[in-house]
């Protein structure tokens, strides 16, 4: 039976929570087991419970796929992940890569874009391209990475990784183009889409959530400046390439009148206070109809 199933491997940004070198409350009180502990970034989809998806490779993505019996190896080198897709060129979306090096054969999927960001980098040769062969995908164009699943890459507004930034004063944190991207993915007659990084929802971007069964957004940060706040960093979630949750610009408002059927909030700060489960923000967030992604959680549509 084809149906659209998905699992979050992990619900946190960059970092993680606990963030290794972070002392915030957070991180605090994930390392004491108040709140749980989340990986970073990443979901795995499958159309037929066989072959699966995963939705770019975190650099935690060796114990992510320990944690997930559904993607445990089913042979002496046979395993269930049979496609990896990176949305962009982020660290925490592209490192994971190197670990899956093991002689593993998988397709990856990327915009050429992405791909120019890859292939400019020698460390990425070490995915045998005899094994995991490249895979260029125009934006718009519909293709099966995974037998019954469908997947479309579509524009997200956003920035270009923090190792390419440069010098550049005036740098655009909310371009349009190859290198952030949205996926929807389709089968068994659900739709879904996985917009992990997003600096504004455009006119073009609630339209094709319109109607949606699920989407999975960018939930960074519940206020723009949060980090500059707790002491945690210099910049805003704008300059950083990301919409927050709250406000009347924000995410909750963004997508609250477009007839989705499930809204989850994935690759969330640290900083963030939805982590934290009976603080205000997640009851306000969790009022409006959303769900706080948590590693390890599965919906199926």
């Amino acid at each position: 039976m084809t149906r659209l199933r998905a699992v979050v491997l992990g619900a946190a940004a960059g970092g993680g929570l606990p963030q290794w070198n972070c002392g915030c409350a957070n991180c605090n009180a994930a390392r004491r087991g108040d709140i749980p502990p989340q990986t970073q970034s990443s979901l795995a989809v499958t159309a037929n419970g066989e072959d699966w998806l995963v939705l770019n490779a975190s650099p935690d993505i060796g114990r992510q796929l320990a944690a997930t019996p559904a993607l445990h190896p089913t042979g002496p080198r046979e395993m269930p992940l049979k496609a990896v897709l990176v949305t962009n060129g982020d660290i925490d979306h592209v490192a994971g890569l190197l670990t899956l090096r093991e002689k593993q054969p998988f397709s990856l999927f990327m915009t050429p874009g992405i791909a120019g960001v890859l292939a400019a980098n020698p460390i990425f040769g070490a995915l045998d391209p005899a094994l995991v062969p490249r895979r260029e995908i125009r934006l718009g164009e519909a293709f099966e990475p995974v037998p019954g699943l469908t997947a479309t890459l579509f524009a997200a507004p956003g920035k270009v990784p923090l190792y390419l930034e440069g010098d550049e004063a005036s740098l655009v944190t909310d371009m349009e183009g190859e290198q952030t991207v949205g996926v929807e993915l389709a089968a068994g007659g659900a739709r879904a889409c996985y917009v992990p990084g997003c600096a504004r929802v455009t006119p073009a971007l609630a339209a094709r959530f319109s109607g949606a069964d699920a989407v999975f957004f960018d939930g960074t940060l519940w206020e723009d400046d949060e980090m500059i706040r707790l002491g945690l960093g210099a910049k805003t979630g704008a300059r950083m390439g990301h919409m927050s949750m709250n406000g009347p610009a924000g995410s909750i408002a963004a997508l609250a009148e477009l007839g989705i059927g499930r809204r989850v909030f994935v690759h969330m700060n640290n900083s963030n206070p939805v982590l934290v489960p009976g603080s205000a923000q997640r009851r306000a967030a969790e009022a409006a109809g959303w769900t706080i992604g948590q590693d390890g959680m599965e919906i199926t549509l």
